[in-house]
């Protein structure tokens, strides 16, 4: 059994009711629960949340919310892995013993089911605890910068400076769409990085959503793909 789970607690900072926000037409969250159940990879798609109108909003799309997520889980600094080993747990105890979990976040207009599939089956076949989507940072990371407070600047990796750019290893980020994993994993509380493989998506296809600058450069980015597609 596979079981999708999005996070998605109510207390947005930076852009309040980030979540459930209407983006392009539809509550933000949609797009996750959309994508997760069109993908026909999960038996259940469960929303974690700690908020009554988040809850609504999920299931009037489709996804399951058959626990609320307990206030210390839902700070400013609870961190991914507990939160899903929390819902795993609950998950259990309803008698839905997965084999793997997918954290999928809330904020992923620009989530392709494809991508699901394909890390779901890179996971399988390397027998790894996690899988998740990475992208090539823009720029070489080993040229970058560094300024002091009077303006001169200063190369962080000077052994780097007079290298040519393309002949340097490339360097990758986490997208920050989804994370698969081995249920057994999450409950161990595992770093996901340092256990997991990764997944490379193009950079074009990563946006990551935490300012309202973020957000008008994503709707603007995704009328384009819709009027292009």
């Amino acid at each position: 059994m596979n079981i999708a789970i999005i996070p998605a607690r109510g207390g947005s900072k930076r852009i309040p009711r980030k979540n459930i926000r209407e983006f392009a037409g539809k509550p933000m969250i949609a797009y996750a629960i959309t994508a997760a159940k069109h993908s026909g990879l999960f038996e259940h798609v469960i929303v974690s949340t700690d908020d009554q109108q988040i809850a609504e909003e999920a299931e009037k799309w489709g996804a399951e919310t058959p626990f609320m997520r307990p206030s210390e889980l839902a700070s400013d600094y609870a961190a991914t892995v507990p939160v899903i080993a929390h819902a795993t747990a609950q998950c259990k105890k309803k008698g839905w013993n997965a084999e793997y979990i997918c954290c999928i976040y809330p904020t992923v207009p620009f989530l392709q089911i494809d991508d699901l599939l394909q890390a779901f089956q890179q996971l399988q076949q390397k027998g790894a605890d996690f899988c998740f989507p990475i992208t090539e940072f823009p720029s070489a990371v080993q040229r970058a910068l560094r300024r002091d407070q009077q303006g001169k600047i200063k190369p962080f990796y000077i052994e780097y400076e007079l290298r040519r750019t393309q002949d340097l290893e490339p360097a990758y980020y986490d997208a920050g769409q989804f994370y698969w994993g081995k249920a057994e994993a999450w409950q161990q509380n595992q770093n996901i990085h340092s256990q997991g493989i990764g997944f490379v998506i193009p950079n074009w296809r990563v946006v990551d959503i935490d300012t309202p600058d973020d957000w008008k450069r994503a709707e603007l980015l995704y009328e384009v793909m819709i009027q292009n597609s």
